[in-house]
């Protein structure tokens, strides 16, 4: 071990195995773990720390000694600076085989849940390429690579489109092309940027809230339908219409041309008004004959597949056979709810945002389902004695909250509705973990199928069959 300045370098370590949010783990001299930003289970390195606490270190690898037989080669020549697709120098036969063993850690140690075998990962037909909605930020002071820096030469094009740099808010990183979504979502981008710069359109400078374009969604579906939504922070009219109908002219194939005038502090556009440019304000996603309206605000998972093979996950350990009553907590725009319809004699959607709700009634109306009804307000205010009373109790409840899990108070409803069976949908295995420890008295884990959404990632979705304990 040597000292560099207050940041320490310790030398030939071993990295042996993936730990949380997609870093590697080894040990420092003195035994304590070290938390490894860009090395794969089987690499001997060099590690730099970056932080130093009392039980662990965080660090960098700055010398490659041994390279892992689990290496691959990114095929992303923003790999290693863009934020995302972190595990790209992984094979993915390796990534599933982590986020598995992360799923099973989670439970173990978070829940300290006694757990049966878990069921072999379901992976991704697609590898790249894989999501159906993008977005990506406009800045007029684009993150400088070393090399631009060390060039000492003037830096004349400053302006970007494409992704926050880890950690940095305002900095943006240039990007060429994403593997993330299919064509044409790159040509898209790439020419939005060559007719802003043409026109010396001002891109967005988020410290000084100043700039004409902000940020940029794009939304594509198993329909071949192509969304795409311009977020404006001036509200200058012809400059607008000049770009969008460059797009609407230039890409034919766009169904949904949207934009925004945001001038908040932040970029959501769940409190602002939308308007449409050209086309339909939606598009359709489908999945077993089942028609979906996807607005600018739906939340849909994004990896189309991979979303399919998620439900029927669900609708199998659901194992309905239309006689029961089944509870969908956190619905969104009703996906799962009228995608087990068929198999229920009724299922009750509840979502907490308004918008959501109504896309799922009229989604339901366009596929001629009858036997569902949503209802709209936050989860742990409306799921209550009077809202079992008025809908029944349900033999069946399917959960599928946001990355944090459900409320203490929604886990306490659940365990005085007291179903016959759960089925907990979680992308984050570690909240799922906590709020299954809470119904272990009550409840025993009967299934547990992790499903990858988010190859090259460490991301992965997990689905827990639970079944009420004859006590």
């Amino acid at each position: 071990m040597r000292k560099s300045r207050t940041r320490e370098i310790f030398e030939n370590v071993a990295v042996t195995d993936a730990g949380a949010k997609g870093k590697t783990i080894g040990k420092a001299p003195d035994g304590r773990v070290i938390f490894i930003s860009n090395a794969v289970p089987g690499d001997v390195i060099d590690v730099q720390t970056t932080k130093k606490r009392k039980a662990y270190f965080e660090g960098v690898g700055i010398k490659f000694h041994t390279l892992s037989d689990k290496r691959t080669d990114p095929v992303c020549e923003h790999f290693g600076v863009c934020g995302g697709c972190k595990w790209q120098h992984m094979d993915y036969q390796h990534q599933l085989f982590y986020k598995q063993k992360e799923v099973e850690n989670n439970l173990r140690r978070i829940g300290h849940l006694e757990i049966p075998e878990i069921s072999t990962i379901i992976g991704s037909d697609q590898r790249y390429f894989y999501r159906n909605k993008m977005e990506f930020s406009f800045s007029d002071s684009r993150w400088l690579t070393q090399e631009e820096i060390n060039s000492k030469n003037e830096i004349t094009d400053k302006n970007a489109i494409g992704f926050h740099i880890p950690g940095m808010w305002d900095k943006i990183l240039d990007i060429k092309k994403c593997h993330l979504q299919a064509d044409p979502s790159n040509d898209i981008r790439l020419e939005i940027k060559k007719y802003a710069q043409e026109k010396e359109l001002s891109f967005f400078n988020p410290r000084n809230q100043k700039g004409l374009l902000r940020t940029l969604m794009i939304r594509t579906s198993s329909t071949k339908e192509i969304m795409v939504l311009i977020q404006f922070y001036d509200d200058d009219e012809n400059k607008r219409n000049g770009l969008l109908d460059h797009l609407k002219n230039n890409f034919p194939q766009i169904n949904s041309l949207l934009y925004v005038i945001n001038r908040k502090g932040n970029d959501t556009i769940y409190d602002q008004e939308i308007y449409c440019h050209y086309g339909k304000d939606f598009i359709y996603e489908q999945m077993e004959g089942l028609k979906f309206k996807i607005t600018a605000k739906s939340f849909y998972q994004t990896n189309s597949q991979q979303a399919h093979e998620l439900y029927k996950v669900v609708r199998d350990l659901a194992g309905l056979n239309k006689t029961e009553l089944v509870y969908d907590l956190y619905t969104g725009i009703g996906t799962i709810a009228q995608f087990i319809a068929a198999e229920a004699k009724k299922v009750v959607g509840i979502e907490a945002i308004p918008e959501a709700i109504l896309a799922a009634k009229a989604n339901a109306q366009e596929n001629n389902i009858n036997n569902v009804t949503f209802f709209s307000g936050d989860m742990k205010n409306i799921l209550n004695d009077e809202f079992v009373a008025f809908n029944g109790r349900p033999d069946l409840i399917i959960t599928d909250p946001p990355r944090d899990g459900m409320h203490k108070d929604v886990v306490k409803q659940i365990l005085e509705i007291a179903p016959d069976k759960i089925v907990y949908v979680s992308c984050n295995s570690a909240t799922q973990a906590r709020d299954l420890e809470l119904m272990k008295e009550a409840y025993q884990i009967k299934k547990i199928q992790p499903v990858d959404m988010f190859p090259q990632t460490h991301h992965v979705e997990n689905v827990v069959l639970l079944e009420k304990k004859i006590h």
